[in-house]
């Protein structure tokens, strides 16, 4: 019986790692993932799930109901791909051109696609049904937004949802798991400076755009220094200045855009009247007027201690007691986190950084690679905390009824 486990696992690995590669092979950015979906589709229904009609362009979901009646769980993974040329020297590297799966979202799908394997295999066990969400555009946060607004807990409840990111900065056999704020919430300021132009030999008969936006984008620095709690971790980036024409000519009007980052929700709900006060402020002191828009686009991951107990069990059962260590947060953001304003969920790292193996470049690196000897241990981990939350969810439902 023992060697049958290590054929059968070898077998897995062996479709695992060959179905990653594929998908390295042929990366699609966001809202494009047209042959991606169609590869997952195919493997998903080959392997006995149904497809469900939701009303998306690209990405699906998957549903397996286990032979035995309960609760319905989910988990989510990612599908799209970065405009990064691959610098990677891979003999899979990707073959379009300019494109490339630097964020590890290949490896992800894999993960994925194990945990649905090995599910499929157990189905007369499973206490309820479960969901795979192959979301599109991760990248530009308008995927997860498109499967809620598609119906995704609409049309039959989900108790929970649960999901995973790669984590080079953590060793290859641990897992970066907090009950609290994993990564930030994520807005886009675009502020519009309007002065009046004229020639640039003659500056007293004009009002500077240029010089009001940069004066914008120094006192913007002093929003968290000097308004913010020094223990609320927020940022303000102006990634972007853009006016004027030429060398000679004063600009009529600037646009800066930028994105800012926070975790707490108290905090963020302060920042567009903070950022608006100072701009238009400053700006007025030029002579300008400043014209702010906020857009806010995820809220911060913030996991659910119940949802985090059951992968820090799996975590444990599968790599270890060891093996869960203190993640240091991140303002990078993750559409994941719009899922967990409807149900309770859990968004943890898996540690895949391997030093011997080059597996340190971090994501949306064009050199970045994963490490295709954690995915097991990841579909098993992924499993474990689906049994776990349908077994959890499933008493709960009995209980109700017999009370």
């Amino acid at each position: 019986m023992g060697n049958e486990n290590v054929r059968q696992k070898k077998s897995l690995i062996d479709k695992l790692t060959e179905i990653r590669h594929e998908l390295h092979r042929f990366p699609e950015v966001s809202q494009k993932e047209y042959k991606t979906t169609e590869r997952l589709s195919n493997w998903l229904t080959e392997a006995g799930y149904t497809i469900l009609p939701f009303d998306i362009e690209t990405g699906l979901v998957a549903e397996i109901r286990g032979g035995l009646p309960g609760p319905t769980v989910a988990y989510r993974t990612d599908i799209d791909a970065l405009p990064i040329q691959e610098q990677t020297g891979l003999s899979y590297a990707s073959t379009n051109d300019g494109v490339s799966h630097a964020c590890g979202h290949d490896f992800h799908m894999t993960i994925a696609l194990g945990a649905a394997f090995v599910l499929a295999e157990k189905k007369e066990q499973l206490k309820g049904t479960v969901r795979f969400i192959f979301q599109p555009a991760e990248e530009t946060t308008q995927g997860a937004r498109q499967l809620i607004e598609a119906g995704l807990f609409t049309d039959e409840k989900i108790e929970a949802i649960f999901g995973l990111h790669n984590q080079p900065a953590i060793a290859a056999g641990k897992v970066g798991l907090t009950d609290h704020h994993l990564m930030g919430a994520v807005d886009t300021i675009r502020i519009t400076i309007n002065g009046h132009g004229g020639h640039g030999a003659m500056p007293h008969q004009t009002i500077d755009s240029v010089v009001a936006g940069s004066a914008v984008v120094m006192g913007l620095q002093s929003a968290v220094s000097r308004n913010i709690d020094p223990f609320e971790p927020v940022v303000i980036t102006l990634g972007s200045f853009h006016s004027g024409t030429t060398h000679n000519v004063i600009a009529q009007s600037a646009e800066l855009f930028g994105t800012v980052r926070s975790f707490n929700p108290k905090i963020r709900a302060k920042l567009p009247e903070l950022i608006e006060r100072i701009s238009k402020e400053i700006a007025k002191g030029y002579g300008a007027e400043a014209e702010v828009e906020f857009i806010p686009q995820v809220p911060a991951i913030d996991n659910d201690t119940l949802m985090t107990q059951f992968v820090q069990e799996a975590v444990e059962e599968v790599l270890g007691k060891d093996a869960v260590v203190k993640p240091n947060p991140t303002l990078g953001g993750e559409d994941f986190s719009l899922y967990q304003q409807h149900v309770p969920g859990c968004y943890f790292w898996m540690g895949t950084g391997d030093a011997e193996k080059g597996i340190t470049k971090h994501w949306h690196d064009p050199a970045f690679l994963v490490n295709d000897d954690v995915t097991l241990d990841a579909v098993t981990v992924v499993v474990n905390t689906l049994e776990r939350a349908l077994d959890h969810f499933s008493i709960q439902t009995n209980k109700g009824r017999n009370t």
